[in-house]
């Protein structure tokens, strides 16, 4: 079978076929594997809490003895039910020889769980199960913005707290690379709201993520729209904080690479506020109109420049640690002047 489509994954743990002996969950977003991995051990257990009906191993542990897994799974339950083998840390190790004598096997009443990270399509343990017939693959990518919002319903649910839209776009600026960590920030913005009955961005903004995030995106903004004073403050700022400063340079970076993709497509025939509000991550709501701004002020010849000045500055800031503060200031301070003649301010 073929790797199952973000829309049929649902689906399949609420109701996994009888037929399949064997799941691979697997993908960048560990804690996502993580959690799907679980649903469809607790679902397949069927509340049975019997030790003896679950096996965890190590992936280690099926490279040095193949014959392991085959072994585990023809093993007949003690006290009756489904034996479920739960293998984790697969990492990049090839599984290949282990399950395929499962896939093989003639009886058997247990399920095989895997655990594994971002696998390349046709090679290795990827390849095996999505052209087994008895077998499933269910990808985990960073959630999107359908599935952040979902988890943003689930856990201001169960805290019976509403979210503002401005909020919500907050969050969607700050989480999403990783199942886990998303659920586990939302879970604390929601304890720090409780009894409030409304989440606010401003608790957002107090208690999700690195404040350091907010801190960086507004010394960015400082630097591509020409406000000196902010920019001079929180350079001051993140210089006290110890924040490494090919950080910020790697941040600016991408920064100015996406308003050069922005300013092409502006000058397309794009409006540069549809920009912002279509850009993935989301950018805070507060944050919007001056991005859009930053877009008008950049034109291509300027943003190919400050481009190059930003590759410099980043290959300095990592080879001379020594120099990296001093280099990054002063090339925020370069474009911050070069975006304020830009907008017509001396």
């Amino acid at each position: 079978m073929v790797a199952l489509k973000p829309a049929e994954i649902d689906r399949f743990i609420a109701n996994p076929p009888a037929d399949t002996v064997v799941v691979l969950v697997y993908g960048p977003d560990a804690g996502l594997v993580s959690e799907r991995a679980k649903a469809i051990v607790e679902r397949a257990a069927k509340g049975n809490d019997d030790p003896f009906s679950r096996v965890r191993l190590d992936a280690s542990e099926l490279t040095s003895d193949p014959q392991r897994l085959i072994d585990e799974y023809l093993t007949v339950p003690l006290f009756g039910g489904q034996r479920i083998i739960w293998v984790r840390d697969v990492g990049a190790k090839n599984l290949s020889p282990a399950v395929e004598p499962v896939l093989k096997a003639d009886g058997g009443d247990a399920l095989v769980v895997i655990e594994a990270g971002d696998l390349k399509k046709g090679t290795g343990l990827r390849k095996t199960i999505e052209g087994a017939r008895n077998a499933v693959a269910l990808p985990c990518y960073a959630d999107a913005t359908r599935d952040l919002d979902r988890l943003i319903d689930e856990e201001t649910r169960v805290a019976n707290l509403t979210i503002t839209r401005e909020a919500r776009a907050a969050l969607h600026s700050l989480l999403g690379a990783d199942r886990l960590a998303s659920r586990g920030e939302i879970s604390k913005l929601c304890l720090y709201a409780l009894g409030k009955g409304r989440v606010e961005a401003e608790d957002v903004e107090a208690v999700v993520g690195d404040a350091s995030a907010f801190a960086l995106d507004a010394l960015i903004d400082a630097a591509a729209s020409g406000d000196l004073v902010t920019l001079d403050h929180g350079l001051d700022r993140l210089d006290a904080s110890g924040l490494d400063a090919s950080v910020i340079a790697g941040q600016a970076l991408r920064r100015f690479q996406w308003l050069q993709m922005a300013r092409a497509e502006m000058e397309a025939g794009a409006a540069p506020d549809d920009l912002v509000k279509r850009a993935r991550p989301a950018i805070y709501f507060k944050r919007q109109p001056m991005v859009a701004q930053q877009i008008r002020l950049w034109t291509p010849p300027r943003v190919a420049r400050a481009l190059e000045i930003l590759n410099e500055a980043t290959f300095k800031s990592r080879t001379m640690p020594h120099l990296s503060q001093a280099v990054v200031s002063d090339t925020l301070l370069t474009l911050a002047r070069v975006a304020r003649s830009a907008g017509g301010r001396r």
